[in-house]
């Protein structure tokens, strides 16, 4: 009886704990789905699945991973709430093959990550030379100088040495314009700088106290793209090329006056450079996005001249800058909407034959490259031995200008960024020791031309893009403009060389943007299509009257029967636009 009544009460205990689990399990499954109703109800509930835990996983786990998640969330509403420890053993197991998907998605993420990040340091590694030893000592070349020995040679070896280019600072602004200020150009003495700018105006500074001597209008009527002081012209004459197409020269007095400005040539489209011969003072050329290249010569009535039509086969090759050789200076050199490097002689072109042109250059990889690379700046080195080219969202090339045709480059500077605006490129250095350039993330960089490697890495621009770089032509110091409204002046005064810091993750922020630019965007919009829908639009507008009493001068034109005909007006009003 003692053992009937022992059995009794122990299955009476089992039945009741057997009966609160069950109710336990049933009460679970009915919050369940309470809270699969709230959240499905909630705004934005899409972008949300839910974890057995019942938390919030965003979307950025994975498109996978949240449609499994809406899944799960389907069987759970369609489930009967009985059973549960068998429903509870499914869903711990496909919570548990999840778990595992989600840990292999992101061990594959963490791999393909490390690789890119392989990649790009070869990349930033490749085609690198050793640094050579400092060629310029102070305190030896110093003690040289006390006594009389190599004297003249000091100034050069000092602006051409690595150490005070590791030095250099920003000194200080020059503030006058209102718009972008596109180009910069000092005398040959290095005492005055000329600087214009989307303000279509021209201004000369007197940059060691930091003040406008005279300020004019520059007669375009859009972008002022370049402004240069004629050499043995006593800075008298300053030839100017702006977006309008126009070759314009300004005759400036002893009393920092303008007497007048005057049309010399015009393009049908943009003129982005001017190269002047190193000894002439009455003598240059224009390039223009026509793929016309004009000779100037001021003592003839009409003074420009047709010199040859840049064409790649039978089509035309709209053109960026030009350069002449300061050794052959019959020689110059061409760069424009294409990939080629095209240097001529202008004593012997014959369009009749290989389209006039002397030797052509061009990186290997970029011969039969698909993509639309554009040259937006290039210079002759010091000598003439060497030509720098600058590429549209590509990397800065170096030719030796004595190779025969065809020859492929000989160093490559990477790590800047080339795309928003046309951007120069120069050489730093008498002898041409270093390369410099700016970028659209807003800092300069300097490499060691031997090397390729980046010694200087400054902040350039606070409107993102650095354009303009020119060298004091006989101190160690460079004047820069972008984007920003001022005028930059940089001196080697650092108390310590600098530490290059947070160079590489810029070097690489660059590079990946560049390769999401090239996948992205393909081929981009041309802009001889955007000029002359602009300029259609500009030409249906009401013409303007002409002011009484204004300036005949501004006016008056030189142009020669290669000339167009009609006045090739630009917008009104562009800023830094690339081309």
């Amino acid at each position: 009886m003692a053992e009937t009544e022992g059995k009794s009460a122990a299955l009476n205990d089992n039945g009741e704990a057997s009966g609160d689990r069950i109710a336990l399990e049933s009460e679970l499954d009915e919050e369940e789905n309470e809270e699969e109703e709230e959240t499905d109800s909630m705004d934005g509930s899409g972008l949300f699945s839910l974890t057995e835990d019942g938390e919030r996983e965003s979307e950025g786990g994975g498109p996978e991973r949240t449609k499994d998640g809406g899944r799960r969330a389907a069987r759970k509403r369609n489930r009967p709430c009985g059973g549960g420890a068998g429903n509870n053993n499914n869903r711990s197991s496909s919570s548990d093959e999840d778990d595992e998907e989600e840990l292999k998605d992101e061990e594959e993420a963490e791999e393909e990550e490390e690789d890119n990040d392989e990649a790009m340091e070869a990349w930033l590694g490749a085609e690198l030379r050793d640094l050579r030893g400092p060629a310029w000592r102070a305190i030896p070349s110093l003690r040289c100088r006390e006594i009389g020995r190599d004297s003249r040679q000091f100034v050069r070896r000092v602006c051409g040495a690595r150490g005070l280019v590791q030095r250099l600072e920003l000194q200080g602004r020059l503030e006058r314009h209102s718009g972008c200020v596109n180009t910069l150009h000092f005398n040959p003495s290095g005492t005055r700088l000329a600087s214009g700018s989307d303000d279509l105006r021209v201004v000369i500074w007197d940059w060691a106290i930091r003040r406008a001597e005279l300020e004019f209008d520059s007669g375009h009527k859009s972008n002022v793209f370049q402004a240069k002081f004629l050499p043995h012209s006593g800075d008298s004459t300053l030839a100017m090329c702006a977006r309008d197409g126009q070759i314009r020269v300004a005759e400036l007095s002893a009393t920092q006056r303008c007497k007048n400005t005057k049309r010399v040539a015009q393009h049908k489209g943009a003129a982005h450079k001017l190269a002047l011969e190193p000894d002439s003072p009455c003598s240059f050329l224009s390039a223009g996005e026509d793929a016309m290249v004009f000779g100037i010569d001021l003592r003839l009535d009409r003074p420009a001249s047709k010199l040859v039509v840049v064409k790649e086969g039978d089509k035309k090759v709209g053109l960026y800058t030009i350069f002449v050789n300061p050794a052959k200076t019959q020689h110059f050199a061409v760069g424009g909407r294409d990939q080629y490097v095209r240097i001529y002689d202008q004593r012997k072109i014959n369009e009749n034959d290989n389209n006039g042109v002397l030797k052509k250059f061009c990186p290997s990889h970029l011969v039969s490259s698909e993509s639309k690379t554009n040259i937006t700046c290039l210079v002759y080195s010091h000598d003439g031995t060497e030509l720098l080219t600058s590429y549209n969202d590509e990397d800065i090339y170096l030719f030796d200008s004595n190779h025969s045709d065809g020859a492929d480059y000989c160093r490559r500077y990477k790590g800047h960024r080339n795309n928003a605006t046309v951007k120069g490129v120069n050489f730093y250095g008498p002898c041409s020791e270093f390369v410099v350039s700016g970028s659209d993330c807003g800092h300069i960089y300097l490499w060691d031309k031997h090397s390729a490697r980046i010694v200087q890495f400054m902040e350039g621009d606070r409107g993102g893009v650095v354009n303009c770089l020119e060298p004091h032509p006989h101190l160690p110091g460079m004047a820069t403009s972008g984007l920003d409204h001022d005028i930059k002046l940089w001196a080697p005064t650092a108390e310590s060389p600098t530490g290059l810091k947070g160079l590489k993750e810029v070097m690489k922020k660059n590079k990946r943007e560049r390769d999401e630019d090239s996948v992205r965007h393909g081929d981009q919009y041309d802009t001889q299509l955007l000029w002359f829908l602009m300029r259609h639009m500009r030409n249906r507008r009401p013409p303007r009257t002409r002011r009484e009493g204004a300036d005949a001068d501004t006016d008056e034109s030189w142009s020669s029967p290669d000339t167009s005909d009609e006045e090739e007006g630009g917008p009104d009003h562009v800023q830094c636009m690339s081309s």
